[in-house]
């Protein structure tokens, strides 16, 4: 039976980090089933899912916090099982951007949860040099959801936050 793991680490940012992240795995006869690497400021970031047997994925978990604490990174493990994908009528990709300002975030994050929608994917950026900022969501739309009403709504939300949006179809479901 395959077990899987969620690895994140953080840490200053230097060469060789995933490197021997990756290396540490391999070792524990694990697979890198996903994984995501970001810097915020001079902080490397990373989310891995790791699968293995009951014991290669032991194994890293016991040997995981003597790496971590060489490479002087936080990291956090928590066993979880493998990905259900769910059924979707669409999948859209919203890009919202304008003048940065306070609580966007927050009425976005609002405005999908008040509508019980799947936030699939989700990235910001706030640009300090010219007040700038640009949010790029997915959103899963199940088969209750009205399409056209739906980004008619997020238009009117973007318009109320003075930001221009862009509204991209994706693929029917996840897979």
């Amino acid at each position: 039976m395959t077990n899987y793991l969620v690895v994140t680490a953080m840490g200053a940012d230097r060469p060789g980090l995933v490197s021997r992240l990756a290396r540490l795995a391999s070792e524990c006869d694990c697979d890198i089933v996903d994984s995501r690497m970001a810097l915020f400021g001079n902080e490397f970031t990373l989310i891995m899912m790791i699968s293995g047997s009951w014991a290669a994925i032991t194994k890293i978990e016991t040997l995981l916090p003597g790496l971590s604490v060489e490479l002087e990174l936080l990291t956090v493990m928590k066993r979880t099982s493998k990905h259900t994908p769910k059924n979707f009528i669409s999948r859209i990709e919203v890009s919202v951007n304008g003048q940065d300002q306070r609580g966007t975030m927050k009425r976005i994050t609002e405005f999908l949860a008040d509508r019980s929608l799947d936030l699939a994917a989700v990235r910001s950026h706030a640009d300090d040099d010219n007040l700038t900022q640009t949010i790029l969501f997915t959103i899963n739309v199940p088969e209750k959801v009205d399409l056209i009403k739906l980004e008619k709504s997020i238009q009117e939300l973007a318009s109320e936050l003075s930001l221009d949006c862009s509204i991209n179809h994706m693929q029917a479901s996840e897979k």
